[in-house]
């Protein structure tokens, strides 16, 4: 069982991450399907294409595009499948729908994505909670590399290149290596941020 282009994937849990575990008691933070922000987004590799050469393999855990596994209503309010669904809660992704991939619990990035860690805002005259279009370079790739761009970098990307991702209970921006057009100077107080229980709850866990 094998596709040609895609990968064939499994959510790891359930499609959903509802609930959260608060002092041993379970509390559901969602109840519907349209906010794609609650959608499940880890995934076990069941095949990889037959077509398409790649580091992934079957059994790596990887972090998926939110569509995949998210449901919506047709017009006559019936639950719909996304239309990556195959069977038996399996689903097709594209290349370009796997962000990162596990191997002996380390995360990398697949193909040309880079994983930016937010930092605080500093400046008491702005309202912002976040540096605006700013953050450290957390997870790069090899692109990034060949422009000494690394890890623990302080960098600009463009406006409206964040794509959120909550991973390990941590939130980071997902983006593509041309989204990252400057490299600052780290001046020593840059602060990551750490998000809430709640924001968290989000994402990958």
């Amino acid at each position: 069982m094998k596709s040609i282009f895609q990968f064939i994937v499994k959510p790891i849990g359930n499609r959903y991450n509802n609930e959260i575990n608060i002092e041993d008691k379970a509390l559901i933070i969602n109840a519907g399907i349209e906010d794609h922000k609650f959608v499940n987004r880890l995934a076990e590799v069941i095949e990889v294409p037959a077509a398409i050469k790649t580091p992934i393999k079957k059994g790596d855990k990887v972090i998926v595009h939110f569509n995949l596994f998210r449901r919506w209503y047709d017009i006559k309010g019936n639950e719909k499948n996304s239309n990556k669904y195959f069977k038996d809660d399996m689903y097709f992704a594209s290349s370009e729908q796997i962000y990162m991939y596990q191997k002996q619990n380390k995360w990398s990035t697949n193909s040309d994505y880079c994983f930016v860690k937010p930092i605080l805002e500093t400046s008491n005259l702005k309202g912002d909670k976040l540096k605006s279009l700013r953050g450290i370079l957390k997870y790069g790739n090899s692109s990034l590399e060949a422009m000494g761009v690394n890890p623990g970098d302080y960098v600009g990307f463009k406006p409206g290149s964040e794509f959120e991702f909550v991973v390990n209970k941590e939130l980071f921006y997902c983006m593509k290596s041309n989204d990252i057009v400057v490299k600052h100077e780290r001046k020593g107080n840059e602060t990551e941020y750490n998000p809430s229980w709640a924001e968290s709850s989000r994402g990958i866990n």
